[in-house]
């Protein structure tokens, strides 16, 4: 009987941990586009890099 005055007190404040990181995600604006979220990832980017990176990696492979 004793470990359930452990584990309700425990139990309730996860909850509301909980709640309350629900509530942060809710007001920071986390489910604002879920629709554009899910299409961007289908997006193919066949970009090679911007183009100081392309010269990085060309002095890279021939630094001569």
């Amino acid at each position: 009987m004793t470990i359930f005055f452990l584990l309700a007190p425990f139990s309730v404040l996860l909850a509301l941990l909980g709640l309350w990181g629900f509530w942060w995600t809710v007001r920071s604006g986390q489910y604002d586009d879920p629709a554009g979220d899910a299409a961007r990832i289908l997006i193919d980017d066949d970009d090679a890099g911007p183009p100081a990176l392309i010269q990085v990696r060309a002095r890279e492979v021939d630094p001569g």
